[in-house]
């Protein structure tokens, strides 16, 4: 059993705490409202210590953060409008498909969100792996100037997508030849130009 951290949040057990007369709850009723959570797991000790299984409990957020993308939040996996268990199934993996390739976006186009892009160092801060992860004072400037480090335009993962769709490829003729087309690409704005060099693709190519 790993080691265990004491978490203030009041146990169900001392529901019945009355206040005193300053509102405050009195030293012994506090300590009886101490709970703790003891996290257990079957990995030995040289492959995951005890710091590293409370991350690992609380990384749960991410799936679920995931689950919530996925049922309303970005993909909609609902409603399943299939019948038969091999399309659902099949519906269901590309929706798992998706899903990944929205990880990787947000990871590779971070510096333009406002996603923390020193999470590790500030974890590294903590005195405790129980304790909660304070924003670096980066994601605080971020967020403040809604800027980033080198001045671009700083906005959610859904509005930078959909100023990415602002480009486009148009194909175009002249009356003088009516049959004659040629393709001419809008220009993109100094953020697409950013966010494409951050995913190291030229769109021009791959249209």
């Amino acid at each position: 059993m790993k080691e265990r951290w004491p978490n203030t949040l009041p146990s169900r057990s001392t529901r019945g705490i009355s206040p005193g007369t300053d509102g405050s709850i009195r030293s012994g009723q506090r300590r009886a409202s101490t709970a703790f959570y003891v996290i257990r797991t079957s990995m030995p000790a040289e492959h995951l210590d005890a710091a590293e299984t409370v991350q690992a409990y609380k990384d749960l957020s991410r799936v679920e953060r995931a689950f919530r993308s996925l049922k309303s939040v970005d993909l909609e996996i609902r409603p399943i409008r299939h019948w038969t268990a091999d399309r659902v199934r099949a519906h269901v993996f590309l929706c798992m498909l998706a899903y990944h390739v929205e990880w990787h976006l947000r990871d590779a186009l971070a510096p333009l969100l406002f996603h923390d892009t020193d999470l590790g160092a500030a974890k590294a801060e903590r005195t405790s792996p129980v304790a909660a992860t304070e924003p670096s004072d980066a994601v605080k400037a971020k967020k403040a100037t809604r800027r980033s480090t080198n001045g671009q335009r700083v906005m959610s993962f859904a509005d930078l997508l959909a100023h990415l769709g602002t480009l486009v490829r148009n194909t175009m003729r002249v009356p003088a030849r009516p049959k004659h087309r040629f393709t001419l690409h809008s220009r993109p704005t100094a953020l697409q130009e950013a966010a494409f060099a951050l995913l190291e693709f030229n769109p021009v190519r791959v249209q």
